[in-house]
C-alpha cells in the first residue's frame, strides 16, 4: 500500500510564510505527478499546484507568484513553499500523488490526510 503523510501546517499571520512537506511511502516504483490541493470550509477542493516527475509545474491563478511546488524524486517527497499568505489561503491542504506505480498493484492515485493552514488577519 501507499501512504502520504503531510507536515508543516499551522497558524500564521497574514503576510507570513509556511512550508508544507509530503512524503509518499510504500512499495513505490515511480510517481508521475505530485501536488497540493486545498479545501476551505463550505467550498470544494481546489488545485493549488502540481509538479511532474520531470519538473513541470502548474498553479492555480490565486497562488501564482506566492506559492512554489518542488519535489525530491529520490525521496518521493513534494513540498509547498507558501509566501505572502492571505486569510483566504486558510484551508485544509491535501497532498496528492497521481500515476503511482506500485509493485504488484499497478497504477493508482493517492491522497494524504490533510494538514490545516490558518492565516489570521
Amino acid at each position: 500500500q501507499v501512504q502520504l503523510v503531510e507536515s508543516g501546517g499551522g497558524l500564521v499571520q497574514s503576510g507570513g510564510s509556511l512550508r508544507l512537506s509530503c512524503v509518499a511511502s510504500g512499495s513505490i516504483f515511480s510517481i508521475d505527478a505530485m501536488g497540493w490541493y486545498r479545501q476551505a470550509p463550505g467550498k470544494q477542493r481546489e488545485l493549488v499546484g502540481t509538479i511532474t516527475s520531470g519538473g513541470s509545474t502548474n498553479y492555480a491563478d490565486s497562488v501564482k507568484g506566492r506559492f512554489t511546488v518542488s519535489r525530491d524524486n529520490a525521496k518521493n517527497t513534494v513540498y509547498l513553499q507558501m509566501l505572502s499568505l492571505k486569510p483566504e489561503d486558510t484551508a485544509v491542504y491535501y497532498c496528492n500523488a497521481d500515476g503511482v506505480l506500485v509493485y504488484g498493484l499497478g497504477y493508482g492515485d493517492y491522497w494524504g490526510q490533510g494538514t490545516q493552514v490558518t492565516v489570521s488577519s
